[in-house]
């Protein structure tokens, strides 16, 4: 494959899941910023369906649960552009019930995707980073990865899992030149609520009608119609990616900051009503 100069973009970015939804706009926004993308998605064809065709542009076959056809597709990408500056591990998809609803198969699966094939990409692309003293791990999480809720309970614990993985890769990687970003988009106005992307369990429990049962509907009235502007989030990440002191943690949009404030103040009161108990279990002074 032909080996394109490096030299002629500002950076080099790959993106998973980049064939549709905010993987397709954040390669968009990164093509039309100057950099070059390695686009994966489990068809590459779609890929270039959805981008079209650029000596930037890279489109890769990759399915993030094939180890070997990661190692196959890094070592394209290096091939190609010589160095891997910015990894975006957005592949993911949602499932839509109660905890109990929530079908171990559909589980299992959903983890394979959004935690073991994150751990996967990563694996495969930080040796590079590190040889290279730089680079920008930015992993996709949610709303739902800072405040879980109901009706998408074993979704938010692939989310919390990827937001503890880049928190200690925060740590990790900071004295090799190298920052982690979690990002949390609230809700946008992508197709993450339809069938594509989101599993509806099939089986309800009449009990949760008032919980989990509710979040179904209101999931059905929100689909595209959400606050959040999709555009918008791929602007910030050029931001993101352009920032000397990137975040650990970047919420995005009013939703998540709203949720987060929240949350925090939750957990400050309910561990001040508390205190006396958690405090009483240490050894004496």
């Amino acid at each position: 494959m032909k080996n394109v100069q490096q030299h002629e973009f500002k950076r080099v970015w790959l993106i998973t899941g980049a064939s549709r939804g905010i993987g397709a706009l954040i390669a968009e926004a990164a093509l039309a910023d100057g950099n070059a993308v390695v686009a994966t998605g489990r068809n590459a064809a779609a890929v270039v369906e959805r981008l079209g065709t650029s000596s930037a542009l890279l489109p890769l076959a990759l399915d993030v649960t094939n180890e070997e056809q990661i190692r196959l597709g890094v070592r394209v990408a290096l091939e190609h552009f010589g160095r891997i500056d910015v990894l975006v591990n957005n592949a993911g998809f949602g499932l839509l019930a109660a905890v109990e609803e929530s079908g171990d198969a559909d589980v299992r699966r959903m983890f394979d995707t959004n935690v073991f094939g994150l751990l996967n990409v990563t694996r495969a692309v930080l040796p590079t980073m590190r040889a290279q003293r730089s680079g920008h791990v930015i992993n996709i999480s949610s709303i739902g990865g800072y405040q879980a809720a109901a009706g998408f309970g074993v979704y938010s614990s692939t989310k919390f899992a990827v937001e503890g993985i880049t928190e200690a890769m925060y740590t990790e990687l900071k004295p090799l030149g190298i920052h982690a970003t979690i990002v949390e988009p609230g809700y946008f106005r992508t197709d993450f609520l339809d069938a594509s992307s989101l599993l509806v369990a099939p089986d309800e429990i009449g009990d949760y009608a008032a919980t989990s049962g509710a979040v179904r509907k209101q999931a059905l009235a929100l689909n595209h119609n959400q606050p959040g502007d999709p555009k918008k989030l791929a602007a910030a990440m050029l931001r993101l990616a352009d920032a000397p002191n990137p975040p650990l943690r970047l919420p995005m949009g009013t939703d998540t900051l709203a949720a987060i404030a929240a949350k925090n103040a939750f957990v400050a009161q309910e561990m001040e009503t508390w205190r006396e108990l958690s405090a009483s279990t240490d050894f004496p002074a």
